[in-house]
């Protein structure tokens, strides 16, 4: 063979390959599977669907590279151990609301929801530009997590009850399933607050082992049949105004992750944090009046002295969680700032806007 065709040849042969090289994709990314734990039960609406749907969604983008094996409260742990199994590293996710652990830190409480405190778009806003994420992750790094945001849902109801609750004296001696500092602020009416996962509120009430309960809103709560044993039904809810859902990570997993993993995560987890929302607004509503017109549910206002007497127990429970230590001190002032600069304008734009558009429209 000439030297003009072996020299063709190999250029030939080098274009082939060059360009094998680049139809490739340029890193074989290994496949990564996930144990994903849940505070929810299975197939549960908006929380347990929303925690399923964002396992399902990273499952997608990444084409079934990263592949979530989700399961619901009670099928690997109890509702309240997902905590524990993620930062052992038995598991790799979970998902649940953080003012579950406010026994382990008081902190935990402002990552979900706190008396009298942010809606979902003012906890947004701390939590992206605000600073809420950086104290969310040195909270979590303590304990061996990353966390982010994975849901909300919005503004609750204040509360199903047995009888009606006219004053604050109303409080004294009533078992309420109430979790959080939300909890703590009602004990200091005399009553006395009780925490259980979702799973086991119903018979709890009916039995009449409690008196009363919160949950979420009217979507979520038709499902659970609480009008069956309490046909008051009270808002607004002072205890969760934007209660914010979360993902949680075993840190070292994450730290173990690509940057494009990460990112990828993050941004399922951000895409959820807005679906679940505006799920349970677009259900609230239709759900509120099937429960009064169906089931004969008594919808109820809290009275002003019910809601002054919230606000002076919350003042409390406050000053207690500054007390803890510096850095439940610092997480508190952060979220206070943002809530009253945030707040402010929500005044003028938000509240200012729909209290005009709905006397004009009579709505």
């Amino acid at each position: 063979m000439k030297r003009r065709d072996l020299l063709k040849g190999g250029i030939a042969a080098a274009v082939a390959t060059g360009a094998a090289a680049i139809s490739a994709p340029a890193i074989a990314r290994d496949k990564i599977e996930i144990t994903m734990v849940s505070t929810w039960p299975r197939d549960f609406p908006g929380l347990g669907t929303g925690a399923q749907r964002f396992a399902d969604r990273l499952t997608q983008m990444t084409d079934g590279r990263i592949t979530v094996n989700y399961f619901a409260a009670n099928e690997r742990v109890k509702a309240f151990d997902s905590f524990d199994e993620v930062a052992s590293g038995n598991a790799q996710m979970y998902h649940g609301a953080d003012y579950y652990w406010k026994g382990k830190h008081p902190g935990w409480a402002y990552f979900c929801a706190v008396p009298f405190g942010m809606t979902y778009t003012e906890i947004n806003a701390w939590m992206k530009f605000g600073g809420g994420q950086e104290l969310h992750d040195e909270l979590a790094a303590g304990y061996g997590l990353k966390c982010l945001p994975c849901g909300n849902t919005g503004v609750q109801m204040g509360g199903w009850f047995r009888k009606e609750m006219n004053t604050a004296a109303d409080f004294k001696g009533l078992k309420m399933r109430i979790p959080g500092l939300g909890g703590d602020v009602i004990s200091k009416l005399g009553a006395s607050p009780v925490s259980l996962p979702g799973g086991q509120i119903y018979e709890n009430l009916i039995s009449g082992a409690i008196d009363a309960t919160e949950w979420v809103g009217p979507w979520n709560d038709s499902f659970m049949k609480f009008y069956e044993a309490a046909k008051y039904y009270y808002y607004p809810g002072m205890h969760e105004p934007g209660a914010q859902l979360t993902l949680g990570m075993n840190k070292k997993f994450w730290d173990g992750l690509s940057e494009a993993d990460q990112m990828t995560i993050m941004a399922a987890a951000d895409t959820e944090n807005s679906v679940m929302m505006a799920e349970f607004n677009a259900n609230n509503g239709a759900s509120l009046s099937k429960l009064i017109s169906e089931q004969g549910v008594k919808l109820r206002s809290f009275s002003d002295d019910i809601y002054d007497s919230f606000g002076e127990s919350t003042e409390e429970v406050f000053e207690e969680v500054q007390q803890h230590d510096a850095l439940a001190k610092k997480i508190h002032q952060s979220f206070i700032t943002s809530r009253n600069e945030v707040g402010a304008w929500a005044k003028i734009s938000d509240q200012a806007y729909v209290q005009q558009r709905n006397r004009v429209l009579g709505l």
